[in-house]
């Protein structure tokens, strides 16, 4: 009895230790960074386009250890409604936004009551942030509740005596569902220029900057600006913060984090620091995206300092195509938006087709790829997925089983984009139907600025140059049908 009695207290013993240990308890949840681009095209990275012109060693690295995605794109072809799709799961156009961007002074578009990324992470024992561009719009404070909040065009020079700067400044990340929240109000070429943390100025307003426009890519509009804030250096701010959140964040063992690092660049104004001038081959812009390159790099670099690169998921995208217009292809042979017709804005591929990138060493397999169809508001339902929570977003598809190697992922069967202007168009495998009367976008894909419906085989013709909509009248039918039902959502 006594043999069995010290047996039975030796296992329980070794039970107890290596629970302790981690041999048997499972593992944690891993930290979860997004980083999103502004503006960045799927021939930016030199890993996906072997004809690129700008180096992007980090990205190249991350690509070779993680996977990358061929047929990814944003909702929208322009930066607001991308932000909220990816935040909620839904299109923007279910919204009040039917078209174009929200400005610096506009409320919010997220209602408060909406479930987005960072109220599923912290519902999940996430400590969560999001460290960048907001672009989501505030609520800012009023001197005198009975008068506008601003008056003239709150594009350019807006007279804003009546906003209370030193007040709350409601709607923003710690409003919906993030723990902190570190960011600028919009892009850094729309008024106000300011950080704003956890829904108050880090600094006071200190007077304006008048507007420039010196050269192609580099213009800024006159706008309230803060007390010493820099264009120029707000790329290195928020990445200075980003890390500094990780490095505070990752030497804690007992809760993972979620970050949503929203960045600021290759957006305009093209304002590269003087490290990166000169280091590509497509002008300032092309500079620029060094410099995002070299933000995800320090990203990494403080993972691999920390030890928790292996416990780290990663995704790189990009809010939408480039900005790479036809003065800039005859100016470089840089193709930005790779092979696609279209640039930012457009309906066309080059408006929303994006790099994607996912890396989780061990759990995503390295140097793999894939080119299933997927959007930018599929990121809820994967993350619900991986936290083994469920999800309400209409508009989201999980694709956690393809990025893991699992069976049983679920292909989409539709997905939609949107132009700047309200342009639909809906993907069916490789067809795609343009539905509308009117500009795709910014530009117009060589045919003019009025169109019927169009239907492309994007397999055979991913330039969209060849107009196959009166030989497949059946499949038109289908697609049309569909894009009309999401118009009525």
């Amino acid at each position: 009895m006594r043999q069995k009695a010290f047996f039975q207290l030796l296992c329980l013993s070794l039970l107890i230790s290596a629970c302790q240990s981690g041999e048997i308890q499972e593992k944690r949840l891993p930290n979860v960074i997004f980083i999103l681009a502004d503006d960045m095209g799927y021939g930016d990275i030199q890993a996906l386009n072997p004809d690129a012109g700008i180096p992007t060693e980090n990205l190249n690295q991350l690509t070779s250890q993680g996977m990358y995605f061929t047929d990814a794109h944003s909702n929208s072809a322009v930066c607001t409604p991308t932000r909220y799709g990816l935040l909620t799961g839904r299109y923007a156009f279910r919204t009040r936004l039917k078209s174009g961007v929200l400005v610096g002074y506009d409320p919010p578009l997220i209602d408060q009551n909406q479930t987005t990324l960072g109220t599923l992470f912290s519902a999940n024992d996430y400590h969560t942030a999001c460290i960048g561009k907001w672009h989501l719009g505030l609520d800012w404070a009023k001197k005198n509740d009975s008068l506008p909040l601003y008056t003239g065009s709150q594009w350019d020079d807006p007279n804003t005596e009546n906003v209370d700067y030193g007040g709350k400044v409601g709607g923003g990340p710690s409003d919906r569902g993030f723990d902190y929240g570190y960011v600028i109000p919009s892009s850094l070429d729309i008024a106000p220029y300011c950080y704003i943390r956890n829904g108050r100025l880090t600094k006071p307003m200190d007077g304006k900057i008048a507007g420039e426009n010196p050269e192609r890519g580099v213009f800024w509009r006159t706008a309230d600006l803060q007390q010493d804030f820099e264009l120029g250096g707000t790329l290195d701010h928020l990445t200075d913060r980003a890390v500094e959140y990780i490095d505070q964040q990752g030497r804690k063992k007992d809760q993972p984090f979620f970050l949503y690092f929203p960045l600021t660049a290759p957006h305009t104004p093209w304002l590269p620091t003087d490290k990166v001038r000169g280091k590509s081959q497509a002008g300032v812009y092309g500079d620029f995206v060094v410099q995002v390159d070299q933000t995800v790099g320090a990203v990494m670099k403080k993972l691999e300092e920390l030890g928790i690169e292996e416990e780290t998921l990663i995704i790189f995208s990009s809010d939408n195509g480039s900005h790479w217009t036809a003065e800039d292809k005859a100016k470089f042979p840089h193709r930005a938006n790779y092979i696609y017709s279209g640039m930012k804005s457009d309906v066309w591929e080059g408006g929303h087709r994006v790099p994607f990138i996912a890396r989780w060493p061990g759990k995503v397999k390295a140097g793999s790829s894939s080119n299933e169809l997927v959007s930018m508001t599929d990121l809820m339902a994967t993350f619900s997925e991986l936290l083994g929570a469920s999800t309400q977003a209409e508009d989201s598809n999980s694709i956690f089983k393809l990025l893991t190697g699992q069976a049983g992922f679920k292909e989409r069967e539709y997905t939609v984009q949107h132009s700047v202007n309200g342009v639909f168009a809906i993907r069916k495998g490789h067809w795609k139907l343009v539905d509308s009367k009117g500009s795709g976008g910014w530009t117009y894909n060589g045919k003019g600025a009025q169109f019927d419906l169009q239907l492309y085989n994007l397999e055979e013709d991913p330039g969209e140059q060849n107009n196959l909509v009166e030989k497949y009248p059946e499949l038109v039918k289908e697609l049309k049908e569909k894009v009309d039902e999401y118009k009525r959502l």
